[in-house]
């Protein structure tokens, strides 16, 4: 078992629900309450990394990000480091990639919520963020919950984005799902040398 893969994932997991839940709750809310024209479109571009293949978004977001890219240069200036080949390029492709995994399931739990209650909170004299603090948060923790594992889970056994985006440097990009591929892959060329010295 590689223990320092598997920490360095779990922490890029952790790392990417801490700073995506708290915004995918304000978008969540903010699509199931409001009522805009393109609001289908805008759904339907949250779901988009479920529709690409990781290694598509993972190869766009490398050239993108990269240091040919004037973006790429310009987040290298503000950061000191380039974010391709760099643990903080991994939670950015990680927070692009569970986007829908976030927004998805909280979106629905508000949704769910009943428009009286709010109402009522409002009629209290209740601001809006004692409304989501005091009544909204409690009614819908179990899609923030969901949210929550789904992302992570799927963090923690991403492989092309990560592969993509961040290469395979011990310590800095190497989770343990490209881990896993190299042990298997390493077990396949010993295999391939065992069967031609049979043969």
């Amino acid at each position: 078992m590689d223990w320092q893969a598997l920490w360095l994932s779990a922490k890029l997991s952790t790392v990417t629900v801490v700073i995506l839940i708290p915004m995918a709750i304000l978008a969540g809310r903010f699509l199931a309450y409001r009522h805009f024209k393109g609001k289908s479109w805008v759904e339907a571009l949250v779901m988009v990394p479920l529709v690409l293949p990781p290694t598509v978004i993972g190869y766009y977001l490398l050239v993108g990000l990269g240091s040919e890219s004037w973006l790429g240069q310009v987040l290298a200036k503000l950061l000191g480091h380039q974010l391709v080949f760099h643990f903080s390029g991994l939670v950015v492709a990680s927070i692009l990639i569970n986007i829908p995994f976030a927004i998805q399931p909280i979106q629905r739990a508000f949704e769910a919520v009943p428009e009286d209650v709010r109402d009522a909170a409002a009629c209290c004299g209740m601001s809006r963020f004692n409304v989501l603090l005091k009544i909204e948060l409690p009614m819908v923790w179990p899609g923030v919950l969901t949210a929550m594992v789904l992302c992570f889970s799927h963090v923690l056994g991403e492989f092309g984005v990560v592969l993509m985006m961040g290469g395979n440097i011990t310590g800095e990009t190497k989770t343990i799902a490209i881990s896993i591929y190299d042990s298997v892959q390493a077990f396949d060329f010993a295999s391939a040398g065992n069967m031609s010295l049979i043969l």
